[in-house]
């Protein structure tokens, strides 16, 4: 079989997905177990990978799909408890006193909290908090919805304390393989190698995604319809971009990949808001939304904000409110430092599920379950039920509408992590080839060559559009972008950098956050007209991180 056919059978159940997901608009808990027959068939029949083997790998798709699984709902899980105990309420009001200017009000709201919330939780949850509440600041639904997207990109790749590298690069990677031995580095070096990089490309694009993000609000949601208006703002945004994005990078190379986003925006948070509340860099003209009776039909979404009884006052603290985000913050901290013991103890062997050697092969299958970051968030919403004195009844329906949202996910990655971990564990077949992500790298390096590092970024981007998530898309191709670099012999570390970065990227044109976005503001049906827009900031994003990668693929010589 030419390597060109090899490529082509490699790429097929990608390519079908994206077929049926964007072409036929076919739902993808339909389509993901279509995907991941056709992954199956492939393995079996071209590569003559053994029944066996086929199933081993299902298995240990589904402990990863768990650890998946168990974040999305420890965090869907702590925004409900807030939202029962009415803390969601009083965060709300507390952004009223800051500016009445819409553009700081997204540096603050959309940009540094919505970030956090990344940090914290990830999953497309910054934009279902952020965007309801920009509509209750007075946001369009649409404009709302449009920013959502966007605050998910530059926070992704170490949201939800740094999942999407700790699963998704980790688990997306064969650390066994000869390729990878003979680079001389253990896992966890290599991770931390990809992580710095990562957090150096992000430092870069990300800084100006405050100021891209205002400029597109008053170009598509103002009365004049005005880029310069956007930029008119340019000091405090390019300050609000810094505030993040200096501790970010900061915290990556000091710390690793659980903390970026999650310190990054708790310092950015601290010290643009104080500065906004002192009139910093502040414009000395206000910009406003046109009036709401102007606004056409397609920005206004069916979620009504109440008053929230605004005239009386919150027997809930503000300081209360937050505390439990505050929490998030010093539990995973306290695990994740390695000078304390709790992170050795929460992943010690008395805790880890593991199955070695699934029916006989060589796969190991393991999850440390305490030491997801979803065991710190449990902890939290136990916590917040004491401290916010909740009700039985309020925590208990909090419970029942995150397992509904966690059912729909569920079955979707069901199929579609088996999917990847079927295509990585393809290397060990009857057909003498190399597993399908290295198959279509070896194409790819014969074809494409030295200026790789150019497009690097767009096939995570593809992933991520794809399959909605970046862990996912790091899932699906870590190892392809590693084999890539072994043959082009430019930096690995750098080039699965590339990879999280441009699936982060992606995030803002994943359908499935479109419409979990336009679910919470009651505006389903226009997803292509959120698309539209964020396919701009994304395009930026990728042309960027193209350009830094041939620059440190080439120019820099970064090594690896």
């Amino acid at each position: 079989m030419s390597p060109g056919v090899q490529a082509l059978l490699s790429l097929t159940p990608i390519l079908m997905g994206a077929v049926l997901l964007v072409g036929f608009r076919v739902p993808a808990k339909w389509a993901m177990p279509l995907v991941y027959v056709a992954a199956v068939v492939i393995a079996l029949s071209a590569w003559q990978v053994e029944v066996v083997q086929v199933v081993a790998s299902s298995i240990e798709g589904l402990f990863i799909t768990f650890n998946i699984l168990f974040i999305i709902f420890g965090a869907i899980l702590l925004l409900n408890t807030l939202e029962q105990s009415g803390a969601v309420t009083v965060i709300r009001r507390s952004f009223h006193g800051v500016s009445d200017d819409p553009r700081v009000q997204l540096v603050i709201v959309a940009w540094l909290f919505g970030s956090f919330i990344e940090g914290a939780a990830g999953f497309g949850t910054p934009a279902a908090i952020a965007a309801p509440l920009m509509v209750a600041l007075g946001f369009p639904a649409a404009c709302a919805v449009m920013i959502g997207m966007m605050i998910q990109s530059t926070a992704v790749t170490f949201g939800a304390a740094g999942t999407p590298v700790l699963v998704g690069v980790a688990g997306g990677l064969d650390f066994t393989s000869e390729h990878f031995l003979q680079l001389g580095v253990t896992k966890d070096q290599f991770l931390q190698d990809v992580t710095v990089r990562a957090s150096l490309l992000h430092g870069i694009a990300g800084t100006l995604m405050p100021t891209l993000m205002v400029m597109m609000m008053t170009r598509f949601f103002g009365t004049n319809r005005s880029w310069t208006e956007g930029l008119a703002v340019l000091p405090f945004t390019l300050f609000g971009g810094l505030a993040f994005t200096v501790p970010y990078v900061v915290t990556a190379i000091w710390l690793g990949p659980e903390f970026p986003t999650l310190l990054g925006s708790m310092a950015g948070l601290a010290v643009v808001t104080f500065a906004a509340r002192r009139g910093f860099l502040l414009p000395k003209n206000s910009w406003e939304f046109r009036p709401q009776a102007d606004w056409p039909q397609d920005w206004i979404g069916s979620l009504k904000i109440e008053s929230d009884n605004a005239d009386e006052p919150s027997r809930m603290p503000t300081w209360l409110a937050w505390a439990p985000y505050g929490l998030v913050a010093v539990v995973l901290l306290s695990t994740r430092l390695r000078q304390l013991p709790f992170g050795a103890a929460l992943k010690s062997k008395w805790v880890t599920i593991e199955w070695a050697n699934v029916l006989g092969t060589e796969i190991t299958a393991k999850t440390t379950p305490l030491y997801l970051p979803a065991f710190a968030l449990l902890v939290v919403v136990l916590i917040t039920y004491f401290l916010h004195r909740m009700t039985r009844p309020q925590l208990q329906l909090a419970v029942s509408n995150s397992c509904k949202v966690l059912l729909g996910a569920g079955f979707v990655l069901i199929f579609t992590v088996p999917m990847v971990r079927v295509y990585i564990n393809s290397g060990t077949n009857g057909a003498g080839l190399e597993s399908m992500p290295i198959a279509m790298a070896a194409w790819v390096a014969q074809n494409v060559g030295s200026v790789w590092p150019a497009f690097g970024g767009a096939i995570g981007a593809l992933g991520a559009f794809i399959a909605g998530s970046n862990t996912v898309s790091n899932l699906m191709f870590s190892e392809f972008q590693f084999g890539v670099a072994q043959r082009i012999a430019v930096s690995s570390p750098l080039v699965v950098a590339l990879q999280a970065v441009g699936a982060a990227a992606g995030n803002m044109i994943a359908i499935h956050n479109v419409v979990a976005a336009s679910a919470t503001v009651g505006l389903l049906g226009r997803e292509g007209a959120t698309l539209r827009k964020t396919f701009l900031p994304t395009l930026y994003y990728l042309f960027v991180i193209g350009c830094l990668g041939m620059l440190g693929a080439y120019v820099l010589d970064l090594s690896g």
